[in-house]
Formats: structure tokens, sequence, C-alpha cells
């Protein structure tokens, strides 16, 4: 049964068990029980929804559900090395939800397996689950992975590597690996990239038709100039970001009369200076803003340029996966250190950003610099994170909250704020009062009402009323201020409910 449906047809009394089951003060005596004897959408929660103490991780590996070890399979909030022990399942659906990305919510953000694991993954996996590990792969796994003692893993890595990014040496082992399907792989790989640098075989494999593999040869093949005379006329969008088109080509699609086209050759890491001056005063605002941040440009120059940037965006998190990316010390700060608020942003991304830059980028004129260095910095400060959330109203706002600096004292301030989402921070406040925590479990916001029936300090006769209340039992179950003889009540009483 999908999980959506596990919840919709659990009655009150298991919701009520859901809530136990994800109450972070409810003894290991109580979780064991729920694990052992609850029913489906109790364990799913269980498993699922909560980070979990050592004994009851053991509980749910050994258990017999298949879906109970499934659910805690894509668990993000649990530990990787704990989803690890899944690994070797002898359940095609658990192997199948351990080889997918875990489930994330507004706060927790999954963590990849460990590299072992996904090793283990590949070697003995159906190919049918193996196409859902690109997110999981780490990058130092996958650079390593054309070299990896296991042929499977090598075979996997051909496919995922581009022919160029190997080494010479490299690509000699490959086309004479003793495992013959590593062998033909990479020369499936080699014979592809000569292809693809062929311009007459780009011409003979270019379809007529509109579709994914004239995309990809008109964007990445090298073109004959009869091939970029033709597609002028229809695909100049494509060609303009292709670097084997000639730079008299270039001059011609600089002045094309799409604007999409002008912009995709403002973004050509090769562009002219002619090229750059005229798409620096082009009559689009938007292609003015690509060429604005080009890398050819002094600051000068980018000064001289009349663009304007859109605040009204989403400014998310966006975790840097591969550390080898990040650009280097003096580049970085080059871009921190920019009068152009693009180049800011950038710099406000990367995790590794030094601390003097951060207390600069803190206090930025852009919203989006602040927000994005609040979303991805770890040492973010904590009066830069409450002002971003109050300030930023996009995606991935409610993920400020779960940052490690969030402030969490003198929150309760908020409670009669106009914005539910600012009225949700009061109960992010352990000191908010009882009174207040109680007024908001009537507040007119559905998620405002759920977190306060979760404080703390709500007050025992309102906990135990909402036990009844058909929308908010689950929370109030939830609270860790619930009494454990209660925890007991309710299991006890889900075991008389017909």
């Amino acid at each position: 049964m999908p999980p959506e449906q596990t919840w919709e047809s659990a009655g009150p009394a298991e919701r009520r068990l859901a809530g136990v089951a994800l109450n972070p003060a409810a003894p290991v005596d109580v979780l064991l029980r729920l694990l052992a004897d609850g029913p489906d959408a109790v364990r799913m929660v269980l498993a699922r929804d909560r980070v979990l103490p050592g004994p009851v991780v053991d509980a749910v590996v050994a258990h017999p559900d298949r879906n109970t070890r499934g659910f805690f399979a894509r668990n993000p909030y649990a530990d990787p090395e704990q989803r690890a022990r899944l690994v070797d399942d002898p359940e095609y659906r658990v192997r199948g939800h351990l080889s997918r990305e875990p489930r994330a919510d507004d706060v927790c953000m999954p963590r990849p397996l460990p590299d072992r694991t996904i090793v283990r993954i590949i070697e003995t996996y159906e190919d049918d689950f193996l196409w859902e590990l690109n997110r999981l792969i780490s990058p130092g796994l996958q650079r390593a992975m054309a070299t990896h003692p296991s042929p499977k893993v090598r075979r996997m890595g051909i496919g995922r590597l581009s022919w160029t990014s190997l080494t010479p040496d490299v690509r000699d082992a490959l086309l004479a690996d003793p495992d013959p399907g590593a062998r033909e792989a990479a020369d499936a790989s080699r014979r592809s990239y000569a292809r693809l640098r062929d311009p007459d075989a780009v011409r003979a494999d270019l379809p007529a038709h509109h579709c994914h593999p004239r995309t990809h040869l008109l964007l990445y093949g090298a073109l004959a100039p009869d091939v970029v005379t033709e597609a002028m006329s229809q695909d100049a969008w494509l060609i303009a970001a292709n670097d084997s088109t000639p730079p008299e080509t270039v001059a011609l699609l600089a002045a094309h009369p799409d604007p999409e086209v002008r912009t995709r050759v403002a973004r050509r890491p090769g562009l002219g200076p002619a090229e750059r001056r005229a798409l620096a005063v082009d009559p689009d605002p938007q292609v003015r803003l690509v060429l604005s941040v080009h890398p050819a440009l002094s600051e000068a120059e980018r000064a001289a340029i009349d663009y304007e940037v859109d605040q009204d965006e989403w400014y998310c998190h966006s975790p840097v996966y591969d550390p080898e990316s990040l650009p280097d010390p003096e580049e970085t700060r080059d871009l921190a250190l920019s009068a152009h608020p693009l180049l800011r942003r950038r710099a406000a991304r990367l995790p590794n950003l030094p601390a003097d830059l951060v207390a600069l980028l803190a206090e930025d004129s852009d919203l989006g610099v602040r927000v994005l260095l609040a979303q991805n910095h770890p040492d973010a400060p904590a009066a830069l994170l409450l002002r971003s959330f109050l300030e930023y109203t996009g995606r991935d706002r409610w993920h400020l909250t779960g940052h490690g600096n969030f402030p969490r004292d003198g929150l309760a301030r908020f409670a009669d704020d106009e914005d539910p989402a600012v009225r949700r921070l009061a109960l992010l406040d352990a000191a908010t009062p009882p009174d207040t925590a109680d007024r908001l479990t009537h507040d007119p916001d559905a998620q405002v009402r759920a977190d306060a029936a979760r404080h703390p300090r709500l007050p025992q006769d309102r906990i135990a009323a909402l036990l009844d209340d058909e929308e908010l039992s689950f929370r109030a179950a939830a609270n860790p201020g619930l009494p454990v003889a209660t925890m007991y009540e309710l299991i006890a009483g889900a075991g008389r409910t017909p």
C-alpha cells in the first residue's frame, strides 16, 4: 500500500499511536512495543520520520515486515551507516528503496550512503535499480569508478564519465580491460566521442526532425559549414552554444533577431571583444544581464552595462557535493568583492567562504546574497538567519530554521505576527508561555495549530483535550510533554479497539 494510502486509511487510535511513535520523549520500550505490535501507519512513521535510538534501529533492520524495513531505507533522519545495514536485505523492494535518494522535508536534507555501500549496490543489485543511483554517487567515487577494482563499477563508470575526462593511461587501460564488458563499454565510448568530433559523422548522424539526438549533436558535435548554414534557419539557439561554431557565425548570432539566441551567445566563454561590446548594449535586458557576468569583463566594464537584477527569485539551499568544484581562494574573494550582485550571490553559495567574507556578505545590500549565504554556509550568523527568514518568503524558507545557528531564544515575540510562517517561529522557542502555545492551537493557520500542539509548554489539560481532536491528535500525541503513563494508556487502549 502506498504511504499516502496507508496514512489515509489509519483511524484515530492509529494516528494517536503514530504521534507517540514520533514523540522525542517516548522511551525505547514504548518505541519497541509500537514497532512490534503497531499497525502499518504507526510503523511507517516510526521507521521513516525520526531519529531512532540504537536498540530501535536494530529492531527495525531485523523486522519481519518488508514495508517497515523499506520505510527505514528512505529515512532522511537516520545516519547513513544505519541505513546501509539494509544493503543486503533479502527483499527486492527494500533494496529498491535503499537505492533511491531518501525522502526529505522542509528542514532535513538527505545524506548519501557510504561509498562502500554504493559499490555493493552496483555489484549486487538488479540493473533496474542502478539508474536511480545517479544522485547518490559521491563525486570522489564517481571520479574513481573508471579505475575501480570491481569490473561492474568500471563498466558503470565508463557510462557516467565523458571519454575526454579520462587520462590517456586510463583510456588505454580500459580498452585493454580484462573484463569484456568494460572493454566493450570503453570502445563504444571512444567511438562515440570520435564520431562526435568528426564533422562528416555528425552530418551523417544528424536527424532531420527535431528530437533529442539532433539537439545533442547540434549542441556538442563538430559542425561542418553546411550543417551550420542549415541550422542557422531553425536551430540557431543550439549552435549559439556549440564551441565548434566558427567565429564569423558567432558574430552573426550575436545580432540574431531572437533574444534567446543572443542570450546563449552572451554565455559563450570565448566570446570576442566585438561581440561583448555589441551585447553590452543589447536592447533586451536579459541579454545585457547575462553578458554583465561574463568572466572576460573587468569590474569597470560590468559597471558600464545597464543591467537589472531580479529580486523576486527563489534563494534555495544548494549544497556543493564536490569540493573539487569550488573556486580557488583568489577567485572566491573576487566574486565576493564584486560590485555585481549575481557574482556575490555565487560567492554566497560557497560553503568554504572564509569568515571575513561571511561577515561582509551577511550585511550585503542584496537580499539574494544574504539569503543564499544563510541557506548554504555552515557558519551563517544567527542574526542573518533570522533576518533572512523574516525578509524572504520564497521556496526553502523554512529550511533556514533547521540551520544549527538559527536562534531559538526570544522568538515568542512573533506569536502575533500577521504572517503565519513567522507565527510558527514562536513555537520554536522553548520559553514560549503556556497560554501563548494554547492560544496558537486555535490559530487560523493549520501549520501553526499543528506546531502549537507539539509545543512542550502546552498545558497538560490542553494536550489531553487535543488527543481527542480529529485534526491535532497526532501532533498532541507527539508532544514531549505527554506523560509516559499516557503513552502506555494509549497503547493499551488501541489494543482494545475493535
